[in-house]
């Protein structure tokens, strides 16, 4: 039996329906630019650089508490490990348009405005999301310098001839990351945290996914862009889905092309780190995906050839399935999936079984039915 997805329900063949939800605040109180970084805790320092100079990271700071890691493109680290004395995700950094944003955004939530560190410099506004996810809007920033990066290949495609005379050789090596792309979240409170970026953040959505035979209890998962007007953004730099317990799921970091990404994935096979899934081409967003599993276990993804949307194009909607969340490549793992045996499907089981005994969450056991039809997709 053929279980392939039939792809019918792309992002521009299904917009919302009569009185379903917008997918954007009437008049949100700031609009972030960007995502500026994301912040862990690892109890070994040292470990989490390897790794990263092995995804393709180059190492901007680093102290005895603490390393920044950067892409190629001029701007703030990507990413920012503390030490700690266990492994966590301890929150997004949003990137501000300026100074006046961050007093607008602190004055609606109540919080103050404070200064970063030097080494950083700029200033923060530190809030709780209704998951109870701390959330950092940060403006002022110093700014990283261009790095050197590696250049897309030149590709002879169909008829057209850009390459004569000259052999292709990628080399096995890191992928150079270039970017921070985007971060995913679950939330046992979505609808209500995903209200809250698209009020105080002003976020947008580029699509919403549904539990089949659900549309009418709402969306379940939604992929989120910045509003820059008619300038082009990508088509998520926030993801939220509904779950069980509120997490962090996994990062994404953008790379050259698709040689970059798979030779910088034999580099990693040949270091000895896991492939959670890949390689294939995602549906909402497009983009080209590798997702591995970082020295701590975190899943974080390797992109490249993401959709770009500006804020004209309205939320698409389409039931979330397993063989739907890609166009080609290999099924979903069960490692990708969080049901792969160990301590994650272990953790996520426990959390179903709290949820439902809970009534302060948006986690019920009709969302729980769902939930299993979206792994056995």
């Amino acid at each position: 039996m053929n279980t392939h997805h039939t792809h019918s329900d792309l992002h521009s063949e299904q917009g919302a329906r009569p009185g379903e939800h917008p997918g954007r605040a009437a008049d949100p109180v700031i609009k972030v630019r960007d995502l500026a970084w994301l912040e862990f805790e690892k109890p070994d320092l040292a470990g989490a650089e390897v790794f990263a100079h092995a995804f393709g990271f180059t190492t901007s700071y680093k102290d005895n508490v603490e390393v920044h890691l950067r892409g190629t493109v001029a701007g703030t680290p990507a990413v920012i490990v503390r030490r700690g004395a266990r492994s966590r995700f301890t929150g997004p950094a949003f990137l501000a348009a300026d100074d006046r944003d961050l007093l607008r955004l602190a004055d609606r939530v109540g919080a103050a405005v404070s200064a970063l560190p030097e080494h950083l410099g700029g200033a923060t506004v530190d809030t709780i999301d209704p998951s109870g996810a701390r959330v950092r809007v940060v403006a002022g920033c110093h700014e990283l310098p261009t790095l050197a990066s590696q250049a897309p290949l030149v590709v002879n495609a169909g008829a057209e001839t850009r390459r004569t005379n000259a052999t292709q050789r990628p080399a096995r090596v890191p992928a150079q990351v270039e970017r921070l792309g985007h971060v995913v979240l679950q939330s046992t409170r979505y609808r209500e945290a995903l209200d809250w970026y698209l009020r105080h953040l002003g976020l947008i959505v580029s699509d919403f996914l549904y539990y089949e035979g659900q549309r009418h209890k709402g969306p379940t998962m939604s992929f989120i862009r910045c509003d820059r007007g008619s300038e082009p953004v990508d088509h998520h730099t926030l993801a939220m889905t509904l779950g069980p317990r509120t997490r962090y799921v996994h990062s994404a970091y953008q790379v050259a092309d698709l040689d970059a990404l798979a030779a910088g994935g034999e580099y990693l096979l040949d270091a000895g780190y896991h492939r959670s899934w890949g390689i294939g081409r995602h549906i909402q967003g497009s983009q080209i995906f590798d997702y591995w599993r970082d020295d701590k276990g975190f899943l974080v993804e390797h992109f490249t050839d993401g959709d770009r949307f500006d804020n004209t194009l309205e939320p698409g909607w389409a039931p979330m399935t397993a063989s739907g969340l890609a166009q080609w490549g290999p099924p979903a793992s069960a490692d990708f999936l969080g049901i792969r045996p160990g301590r994650e499907a272990l953790g996520e089981a426990r959390s179903i079984l709290s949820a439902l005994r809970r009534s302060d969450n948006e986690f019920d056991i009709t969302r729980l039915r769902g939930l299993l039809k979206v792994a056995n997709s």
